[in-house]
């Protein structure tokens, strides 16, 4: 066992980052530590592991892909107990997120073919002698940058489309959840032994950093709009392109006429699962006036009945402990403008662990409002009417998800709201719908995973366009002569001169 002083907190020592438990300081594991160079190495093997795996075609690589599912499936408690020990999250929690990710790595695998393969494109009569093909090629070796909060969903989210477009993958995990990270690589060793497909590298920012400028051919990274920025200005360097999931402060809108224990039961879910530590989760609720006061009282009477401990509990502690000093921030000065904590509080803050905390009242100007908080708090504001409510929903440069609960008007408001992704009658559930891509807008980032979308993240669009005819309009040749440039002015006009 390693001694440290904040349970939690990572170390570094002989060479390896040492991980324990934010809830006991357990040690949780240790892995080696990556020089730059040592990631320039390992960037370099999956290069060459990724050309043999891009070779294996769609259908070799499903088989495989599947064969990983399949192995994270019958070894799904084993997984949510290392989640667990290591990031604090409750079993039961840490058990849904290895769901999720297995059903992400399965429509990926199974819908590689379809979205990215090679097909044939209609071409139109103006290069009627041509045929149009279409393909997504793989990008190489792409570097994933994963959370700590989900670091089984999220990285997989990235990772599991990445490999099945043919791309090697080279994860850099959180501090916080290393062995986690390397858990899912080990994993993936064992069903794809010939080549190191699926690799990590592990360390403190600096190392993540170093990814970006490894020569990879493409960064996903899941965190703080803060650190996204710091990524994007390291691959501008070498012009690699990325894909942001940054920081959220979603909102709920509840309508008047919302079903008040649903959205209730949804509140709670949706802003304290994983105490709080979710880019998606509800941090914001504006409720229309006719329903406020009885809302509010069917959140605080579920959310008080959550418990809040280490073991068997709803709630587990703050992974990162320097967020408590966040999350307390935000309380006391809600609290100082005015606010009010209808459950918990600025006493809700018990290191490790914060309790479930509910605001009201609190002004627009205020950090519990403006700023991504991080743990399991809510604010709840009373609004004139939907309109008002997407008005101050939208206030923020922050657009990941949202959440609206009505009858008659629910989506159409959920249309309206500046966000990438928004549930109605429930919340979160985007998140696991794996047809879906999920992302977000403004200063919640860029690019989509997940879905359609997200596999086609992961590879180039590559056009062939193939000569089948003499052409009628030579158009694209120093050999054209008046009478054909006459001629393609009449058939212009002929086809687009209309109104």
């Amino acid at each position: 066992m390693t001694a440290v002083q904040v349970p939690g907190t990572p170390v570094i020592s002989d060479g390896r980052l040492v991980s324990t438990s934010p809830a006991t300081g357990d040690e949780a594991g240790s892995v080696p530590v990556a020089t730059a160079g040592e990631v320039d190495r390992a960037v370099a093997r999956a290069r060459t592991a990724g050309q043999w795996w891009a070779g294996l075609g769609f259908t070799c690589r499903r088989t495989r892909l599947l064969r990983w599912r399949a192995l994270l499936a019958q070894r799904v408690e084993e997984l949510a107990e290392l989640i667990h020990v290591e990031g604090g999250k409750p079993v039961g929690d840490a058990v849904v997120e290895v769901l999720t990710a297995i059903e992400h790595i399965d429509w990926a695998a199974r819908n590689a073919r379809r979205v990215l393969g090679p097909r044939r494109v209609r071409s139109r009569l103006i290069l009627a002698e041509f045929s149009g093909h279409l393909e997504y090629q793989p990008h190489g070796v792409v570097g994933v940058i994963g959370p700590w909060n989900y670091p089984v969903f999220t990285p997989v989210g990235s990772a599991a489309y990445a490999l099945a477009a043919g791309n090697a993958v080279v994860l850099k995990p959180s501090e916080y959840t290393p062995v986690v990270g390397q858990w899912l690589v080990d994993t993936f060793a064992e069903v794809v032994p010939e080549q190191q497909v699926f690799t990590a590298v592990h360390g403190l920012g600096d190392v993540g950093a170093a990814l970006c400028r490894s020569g990879v051919d493409k960064v996903a990274f899941t965190g703080s709009t803060a650190t996204a920025r710091r990524v994007m200005a390291a691959c501008a360097e070498s012009l690699t392109p990325v894909l942001l999931e940054a920081g959220g402060k979603d909102a709920m809108i509840v309508d008047a006429d919302a079903d008040l224990d649903a959205a209730a039961e949804a509140c709670v879910w949706g802003a304290l699962t994983n105490a709080g530590q979710t880019c998606i989760g509800i941090e914001r609720v504006y409720a229309v006036a006719a329903v406020h006061d009885a809302f509010v009282d069917k959140v605080v009477a579920r959310a008080e009945r959550l418990t809040v401990g280490a073991d068997g509990a709803d709630l587990g502690p703050i992974t990162m402990p320097s967020q408590l000093d966040v999350i307390r921030r935000h309380i006391d000065e809600a609290v100082a403008a005015g606010g009010r904590a209808v459950l918990g509080g600025p006493a809700a803050v018990q290191p490790p662990y914060v309790h479930p905390t509910v605001l009201v009242d609190v002004p627009d100007s205020a950090s519990a409002i403006r700023e991504e908080t991080f743990g399991p708090t809510v604010t709840i504001t009373r609004v004139a009417d939907a309109d008002e409510a997407v008005r101050r929903a939208n206030a923020l440069p922050y657009g990941l998800g949202g959440s609206v609960f009505g009858r008659r008007d629910a989506v159409a408001i959920a249309r309206r709201l500046r966000s990438g992704m928004a549930s109605v009658n429930s919340a979160l559930t985007f998140a696991g719908m794996s047809t879906l891509p999920f992302g977000g807008v403004g200063d919640s980032g860029f690019g989509r995973i997940h879905g359609e979308d997200g596999l086609r993240e992961f590879g180039r669009a590559k056009s062939v366009t193939r000569r089948r005819a003499r052409s009628l309009l030579p158009a694209m040749t120093f050999e054209r002569t008046p009478t054909d440039v006459a001629r393609i002015v009449k058939v212009t006009k002929a086809l687009y001169g209309r109104r």
